[in-house]
C-alpha cells in the first residue's frame, strides 16, 4: 500500500470546448475530442516523510470523444526540481497509483504517452493563470467577469480535477501545445481554476 500523501496548492486546465467546457457536465465535447492541458502547483505537499512543497506538475489529456466513453492518451510533466525520491512520489500521485482522486482519474486512461522532467514555470495573479515548459506547452488563462464583477463559478458537477471546490470559469487567451505528435493551437476557448486539497491513499 502506498504510504500517506497529501497535497494543496492551486490548479488550472484549458481545453478546446467553448466556455463553459461541458465535458464537467457529462456531455460530449464540441468539437468531438477534449484536448486539455492542466496545471498544478503544490504550495505544501509530503507523501510518507518526503516533502512536495513548491513543486510543479503538469498534464496534457486527448480524449477521441466523449470523456466518459472513450479511454484518454495522457503526457505527464514533473517538476525538474525534483529529487528522484521527490519525482517517483510525484509521479505514483499523479498517475493515480497512490489512490485518492487521481485513481479515480486514472480510471479513464487508456495510454500515457510520457512521464518527463521538465522546467515548468506556473504562475498565478489576480485571474489570470499562466503555464509554460519550454519548447513544449505556453498556456494563459483569465478568469471571466460575472453579475457585479463577481467570479463566474461552478459548484459540484459530477466530472471535475478538482472534488468539492468550486471552479472558477476562464477563458484562454493562448493555449499551445507540441508534444507526441499532439500540436494544439487554440485560443479564447474554455478555462478554469481553483484551489486544491488531495489526499490519499
Amino acid at each position: 500500500m502506498a504510504d500517506n500523501w497529501s497535497l494543496t496548492g492551486t490548479y488550472f486546465e484549458a481545453c478546446n470546448c467553448e466556455a463553459a467546457c461541458q465535458c464537467v457536465f457529462l456531455s460530449p465535447p464540441d468539437a468531438e475530442e477534449c484536448t486539455i492541458l492542466i496545471g498544478w502547483h503544490i504550495d505544501s505537499g509530503k507523501m510518507g516523510d518526503v516533502s512536495l512543497d513548491g513543486f510543479n506538475v503538469a498534464l496534457a489529456v486527448h480524449s477521441p470523444g466523449h470523456m466518459m466513453q472513450v479511454q484518454w492518451r495522457v503526457a505527464l510533466y514533473l517538476d525538474e526540481r525534483a529529487s528522484q525520491p521527490q519525482g517517483d512520489a510525484l509521479t505514483q500521485i499523479f498517475a493515480g497509483q497512490a489512490g485518492g482522486h487521481f485513481a479515480v482519474l486514472g480510471g479513464h486512461i487508456g495510454e500515457v504517452l510520457g512521464v518527463t522532467r521538465a522546467t515548468i514555470d506556473y504562475q498565478a495573479e489576480g485571474k489570470r493563470r499562466s503555464l509554460r515548459i519550454p519548447d513544449i506547452a505556453d498556456l494563459e488563462i483569465e478568469g471571466l467577469a460575472g453579475g457585479g464583477g463577481a467570479d463566474v463559478t461552478i459548484s459540484g458537477n459530477p466530472l471535475g480535477i478538482v472534488p468539492g471546490e468550486p471552479m472558477m470559469v476562464g477563458r484562454s487567451t493562448h493555449f499551445s501545445y507540441h508534444d507526441h505528435g499532439m500540436d494544439w493551437e487554440i485560443s479564447a476557448k474554455n478555462g478554469f481554476y481553483s484551489s486544491f486539497t488531495y489526499q490519499g491513499p
